[in-house]
């Protein structure tokens, strides 16, 4: 009961922390992030073993973190608040043309992160953009100024 009590938790533990972290973190990761989850899946497994290192202990963890994911996937699916509150909702960072500073201080997105995505879409410049948006899953989706003519 005790590795299913502490998988439980550090499952809650890490999403509060990547919560609070904000989306930037599921941007595309740096070397710096990179390094951070490794660090961070080190410190997890450990508190998650403790000092069990069979199988049975590992299946069990791994099981318990299946399952408690499914749980609140299903608790988000019957309560929508719940949801909002665990994965945010989208929030738009540019509009026409126009970074909506508080916004993106909120939510630690730059303007170069910004720009970084409106090149993936070919658009070189802030008024180019109609509308820049982070998304749920952390990625800015850039919807483009109608070309006139």
């Amino acid at each position: 009961m005790e590795t299913v009590m502490r998988a439980a938790s550090m499952y809650l533990l890490l999403m509060i922390v990547l919560k609070i972290a904000g989306r930037r973190t599921l941007l595309e990761m740096t070397s710096f992030d990179l390094i951070l989850l490794l660090i961070i899946s080190e410190a997890t497994q450990q508190a998650l073993l403790g000092n069990d290192f069979s199988i049975t202990g590992a299946s069990l963890t791994i099981i318990t973190l299946i399952v408690v994911d499914i749980l609140f996937g299903m608790l988000k699916s019957r309560f929508p608040r719940l949801d909002m509150l665990i994965d945010g909702t989208a929030l738009i960072l540019v509009e026409n043309g126009r970074v909506l500073p508080e916004r993106a201080r909120r939510a630690g997105i730059s303007e170069d992160d910004i720009l970084n995505s409106a090149r993936s879409s070919g658009l070189e410049r802030l008024d180019q953009i109609k509308y820049a948006i982070l998304e749920k899953n952390g990625k800015i989706s850039i919807i483009p100024e109608q070309q006139n003519g």
